[in-house]
């Protein structure tokens, strides 16, 4: 186990704009992203008066986080759902309002550190990469079944590959000769079907094209897409939520969900704006704020976190 898994990012920041909402008694803090628990053990210490309900799509995830945060008891809900889910959880809890939530989007450090779940591309593991194992196809699947087409998109669209057209021949050539099972022959495969050049920047070949099977597998632009409305639908005027995302892509939704949010839709020229046009919420971080250089240093998986909050300042009409 290696330590820097246990140490939640960007934790102070997440807590401190989470604060004004969760002081009151009976405040209920959602945690979308449970994982080892980190974020959601940190919540319920900070704020004595709060309930915490959290979500995790991983059974092994909530196993062991129910360990760890079984100390505090009724405080804590755990629930096994994908985040999109919330609004169903909170109907079932007979929750109907929250004073706030909490998005870690990283994936868990407890499946980059489990060898046998196939996210990591450093060690060989068997390519599965599902966040819920009990369900869906896993990333070998979708490299040995998925038309060329389909996946050069996915490598461009999710992993901001440039060079995905080369990997995706390579990958085709191969998997007519056998099948993938494997993450060091795909790594392999890459290494060699990149050019020089392109070896040279940027860490590991292979780790957008890990990003993307990974994102494709789970689906999570499309959870995404659905569950930040969602989430900002749930919160009590005056309650807040904070996002940390990892790649361009979820922080770009989570800015245009906040952004949208935030705008005043008023017909130009009206002297007065009429309540449905005026601004649901107030954006509480000037663009996304990121790690501390003393924070990278401690904790690598740190550096790529874009931090956005905002306050929800009225309800929706309609």
């Amino acid at each position: 186990m290696s330590q820097s898994r246990h140490v939640p990012v960007m934790l102070q920041r997440c807590l401190d704009l989470l604060a004004p909402a969760l002081q009151e008694p009976g405040a209920v803090v959602v945690d979308c992203t449970l994982g080892l628990g980190g974020h959601s053990e940190a919540l319920l210490q900070r704020f004595p008066e709060a309930r915490l309900v959290a979500l995790d799509r991983d059974k092994e995830a909530l196993r062991l986080s129910g360990e760890r945060l079984a100390p505090y008891g009724e405080r804590a809900t755990l629930v096994h759902a994908v985040y999109d889910e919330l609004p169903d959880v909170l109907d079932r809890l007979g929750v109907p309002r929250v004073q706030g939530v909490l998005f870690d989007l990283g994936v868990s450090s407890m499946q980059l550190d489990e060898a046998g779940r196939g996210f990591a591309y450093a060690q060989d593991a068997p390519l599965d990469m599902r966040m819920d194992q009990s369900t869906g196809m896993s990333a070998a699947e979708v490299l040995n079944t998925y038309p060329p087409g389909e996946l050069v998109r996915i490598l461009r669209a999710y992993g901001e590959e440039k060079q995905a057209k080369r990997i995706v021949s390579a990958i085709v050539r191969e998997r007519e000769k056998e099948p993938f099972t494997n993450s060091a022959r795909l790594v392999e495969l890459i290494r060699a079907a990149l050019p020089q050049a392109a070896k040279r920047t940027g860490g590991n070949p292979a780790k957008r094209t890990f990003q993307a099977l990974r994102i494709e597998v789970n689906g999570e632009l499309s959870v995404l897409e659905r569950a930040i409305p969602a989430a900002v639908e749930s919160i009590a005027v005056g309650g807040r939520i904070a996002v940390l995302s990892y790649h361009s892509l979820e922080d770009r939704l989570v800015k245009q969900v906040f952004a949208a949010g935030a705008a005043n839709t008023a017909p130009p020229g009206l002297p007065v704006v009429p309540e449905q046009y005026a601004p649901r919420l107030k954006l509480l971080t000037r663009g996304a704020e990121l790690p501390t250089e003393e924070e990278i240093a401690e904790n690598r998986r740190a550096a790529p976190a874009r931090l956005r909050g905002a306050e929800r300042i009225r309800e929706s009409l309609g």
